[in-house]
């Protein structure tokens, strides 16, 4: 195990079934991992051995279903990539921080697929890719001549994530004329989403 390995994975948002929780425990006694396991009304809790340290995986009940809770740092690679490989099969969303050698590598994560990657190095950060909306200019168009509400919001959800993205950079970057109209755009949307009701 590399000892300078360290992954932060915060905002975790990923839904499960019981047969996928059952084939990460599945997955982990594989790979040589001590481990147990409990269960309550309320959670169900893995319990995962990585050299002196424990790593305890929570999973709240919601119905027939559950949900990943809590922010984890992992300091093995190979659970790092069980975690990771559980993010991309549930098409979950998560914030990942690879520290290494005086770096952080950022990456959000939305359904599974990195849609930006941002590496920081002391008080620099530089964006190494980030994800084009995949809505055309003919889709918008459309859905706002639609009259269909559910339609509209796909879209907005879009629109609300791209124009976060513009205004972390105009923030960073310090450019004030284009926070502010990227602040009005948003308080349009805002009002769009009160009135779809999201």
């Amino acid at each position: 195990m590399n000892k300078s390995y360290e992954v932060e994975y915060c905002n975790l948002e990923l839904r499960f079934d019981r047969r996928q929780i059952q084939n990460l425990i599945r997955d982990l006694i594989h790979e040589g991992y001590s481990l147990y396991w409990s269960e309550t009304e309320a959670q169900f809790l893995i319990s995962i051995r990585t050299g002196r340290k424990l790593v305890k995986l929570r999973f709240q009940k919601m119905k027939n279903r559950y949900k990943i809770v809590g922010d984890y740092i992992i300091k093995d690679e190979k659970l790092s990539e069980l975690i990771e490989k559980l993010i991309g099969d549930t098409r979950g969303h998560a914030v990942v921080k690879r520290m290494k050698d005086r770096q952080i590598v950022i990456e959000n994560i939305m359904f599974g697929e990195i849609i930006r990657l941002v590496e920081v190095s002391g008080m620099e950060h530089r964006i190494i890719y980030q994800k084009k909306p995949v809505v055309t200019l003919e889709e918008i168009t459309k859905a706002f001549q639609s009259t269909r509400a559910e339609e509209r919001a796909a879209v907005l959800r879009y629109e609300l994530d791209y124009e976060l993205c513009v205004l972390y950079d105009a923030l960073q970057a310090n450019d004030s004329k284009t926070a502010d109209e990227s602040r009005e755009r948003l308080a349009v949307m805002r009002g769009e989403m009160l009135q779809l009701e999201l």
